[in-house]
């Protein structure tokens, strides 16, 4: 048997008695069968062209040869309508049934895994909800971002705030050391002239720790200011009479407009006040019944005027500069000399008069620096003798 035997087998179109519309419907419809199932397999591989990404290539490839095996089929029915090759029709039938028939079973076994594919819709559905998830993710993170920006921020400001509490603190221990030292100057400079002239040692110990302690009452005064730099003179003061005024109550006065003084006028006002306050109570105002201590003080301009005065008191015989104690020279040298002030000290008929007066520029807490001070250089020398 011959695949292309034309001479035993009858054209088909005899069945149709060659009936012209039969003929013509019979092969057009064969011939669109043919040209549609020739152009899906040709879709379908350019599908596959494009989306390498596809899983069931193989499937795919099966429909393809399916349909294309189908549409020859088609046209090879045209064919037999004027030529009996009947033979080649049959084996492209059966050609056509082998592929459909693994096309078949293939697709069965693939079934489970094709009905898995999420749908359009679920896709969709899947899309939002991730995009709904990268949107949260997304404001999550912009939110850390902010967050880190804010404590970047903080940690700058804080590490400012560090940096200028250390450089303050600097300062203040360049401070500390200074005044240390000034006030142990000021301290040796006081031991050494109150052991001068004194008769015994317990003498020499109340007027040394009297003295020490206008120092330190002084500095509780600055101390306890709120910036601890500064203090009012007239806290200081206050510290420094206190057992006066509880004691002698409204025969002690004192007032004056609000000053502030830096710590190391306030040891000197404080100085100055206890060697007043010591005498008055000795040889003073305070040492009778009737006796009373005005103690103010003034500004005019650049000026602080500090003026103690006695009143009602046993009469002081005015001391001559070569034979004035400790207490005259700490009174009209040393601390008018520290101030960098003048002072007048006077006995007349109502009792001791004490006038002191400095420049603001020289007690105020911006003019403590150690060009002024000298590490007590300069109190040393205004008592030196």
């Amino acid at each position: 048997m011959q695949l292309f035997d034309v001479s035993t087998y009858m054209p088909h179109g005899y069945c149709l008695f060659w009936d012209p519309w039969l003929v013509v419907l019979y092969a057009g419809s064969d011939l669109l069968i043919f040209l549609a199932y020739a152009a899906i397999p040709f879709a379908l591989m350019q599908v596959l062209r494009r989306r390498p990404d596809i899983r069931y290539r193989k499937l795919v490839a099966l429909f393809a040869a399916f349909i294309l095996l189908c549409g020859l089929t088609h046209l090879v029915s045209i064919v037999t309508l004027w030529v009996g090759v009947y033979a080649l029709h049959g084996y492209l039938k059966l050609a056509t049934a082998l592929v459909s028939c693994a096309t078949a079973v293939v697709l069965f076994r693939l079934v489970p895994r094709v009905v898995a594919i999420p749908s359009p819709a679920q896709l969709e559905a899947a899309n939002l909800r991730l995009q709904q998830e990268i949107a949260a993710h997304e404001s999550t993170l912009a939110q850390l971002r902010e967050a880190q920006r804010d404590l970047e921020a903080k940690v700058e400001q804080r590490t400012a705030a560090l940096r200028q509490a250390n450089d303050r603190l600097e300062v203040l221990t360049r401070e500390m050391v200074h005044r240390s030292k000034n006030l142990l100057a000021i301290v040796s400079s006081l031991a050494r002239q109150t052991a001068r002239g004194v008769p015994d040692v317990k003498t020499f110990v109340e007027l040394f720790f009297g003295r020490i302690s206008a120092l330190s009452n002084a500095t509780s005064a600055v101390l306890g200011s709120a910036s601890q730099a500064a203090a009012p003179l007239e806290d200081v003061l206050r510290r420094q009479l206190d057992p006066i005024l509880q004691t002698y109550g409204g025969r002690v006065t004192l007032g004056g407009p609000p000053v502030e003084i830096s710590a190391e006028a306030a040891q000197q006002f404080a100085l100055a006040v206890h060697e007043l306050a010591t005498n008055a109570v000795k040889h003073g105002a305070l040492s009778s019944a009737e006796g009373q201590v005005r103690l103010g003080w003034s500004v005019s301009g650049e000026e602080l005027a500090l003026h103690w005065q006695e009143s009602g008191g046993a009469p002081i015989p005015e001391p001559a500069p070569e034979t004035g104690g400790f207490g005259m020279q700490l009174l009209t040298r040393a601390v008018p000399a520290m101030l960098n002030g003048t002072a007048e000290r006077s006995q007349g008929p109502e009792g001791l008069s004490y006038r002191l007066r400095a420049p603001l520029s020289s007690i105020a807490a911006a003019a403590e620096t150690p060009q002024r001070l000298l590490e007590g250089a300069a109190f040393q020398n205004a008592i030196a003798t």
